[in-house]
């Protein structure tokens, strides 16, 4: 895998998809997910139109049962029997993309990783700009995956819990970076899910998502350092993601490990878990 200099390894561009497409071990997925105020269904779209060969990653199906929240990680078993049949195997080489770039495809990016697939790849600029380019899709209905073998190894390590985010919120023993919009972190807008307070943690710095990439393609790692440091982290100490439900957060992390910051993990249950409750500080107000 070859990139730029100044550009994200984690990241592939047009180019070099569009010439690989077919190529054995190469797999592509769909990670489209959409917020009811956009108004766009990510299966349906996919069942109608897609990259050759792509499989879809349902973020709302692919989570644990057993949890009250939207997309907690499901355990290892459950993920290797997921990811096997889609056809992923974690030898595979992984390109994931979504419907604008850079929203929802890096957190199956990340799920993938943490599961042991360490050449899976986030396709830079989103299937939007890829069909707009007039660059290869199918349509009809998608043939059903070959069954595969995923052999997942889960980081635990790349997750924060909320007994764990709970004790940095009291500690400061880490920053925490909340890709959330500026309204929802301040609590001037109301957050999209019921029952949810408005605010966001002590401490927390917002980064939200949008500002880490231009028409659908991650940011340079240079411009990524400039985000990320002009909202107030310091790249040399850890740092916890964080957003609605643990879909964006997934940004931040990419962009995180895009410029090298590797002591960073992700609180999976983010703001459905954290507002959702009745015994967890909130502020509002600026960071």
């Amino acid at each position: 895998m070859t990139t730029a200099p100044d550009q994200s390894p984690f990241v592939v561009s047009f180019d070099w998809l569009k010439t690989r497409i077919g190529e054995p071990g190469l797999k592509i997925v769909d990670a489209s997910w959409y917020l009811p105020a956009q108004n766009r269904n990510a299966a349906a779209e996919y069942a109608a139109c897609r990259i050759p060969g792509a499989v879809f990653f349902d973020q709302d199906k692919t989570v644990d049962p057993a949890s009250d929240l939207p997309h907690t990680i499901q355990n290892q078993a459950d993920f290797a029997s997921a990811a096997g049949a889609l056809g992923l195997s974690e030898t595979d080489t992984i390109v994931v993309y979504d419907g604008p770039g850079m929203f929802t495809a890096p957190r199956v990016w990340w799920l993938l990783r943490i599961f042991g697939a360490g050449n899976t790849y986030v396709l830079d600029g989103g299937f939007d700009n890829w069909a707009k380019q007039g660059l290869p899709t199918e349509t009809g209905a998608p043939v059903k995956p070959a069954p595969a073998s995923f052999s997942a190894t889960l980081n635990s390590g790349a997750i924060t819990s909320f007994d764990e985010m709970r004790s940095i919120v009291e500690t400061g023993s880490s920053q925490i970076a909340d890709a959330r919009g500026p309204g929802r972190f301040t609590g001037v807008e109301a957050e999209p899910r019921q029952g949810m307070r408005s605010g966001h943690m002590p401490g927390a710095r917002n980064v939200p998502y949008p500002v880490l990439s231009e028409g659908g393609k991650l940011k340079s790692i240079p411009a990524l350092r400039e985000a990320l440091e002009a909202a107030g982290l310091d790249l040399d100490k850890p740092v916890v993601t964080t957003c609605g439900s643990g879909v964006t957060a997934a940004v931040i992390t990419l962009a995180l490990q895009s410029v090298g910051h590797n002591n960073t993990t992700l609180y999976d249950g983010s703001w459905s878990q954290w507002g959702g409750r009745d015994d967890t500080p909130i502020v509002t107000g600026d960071a």
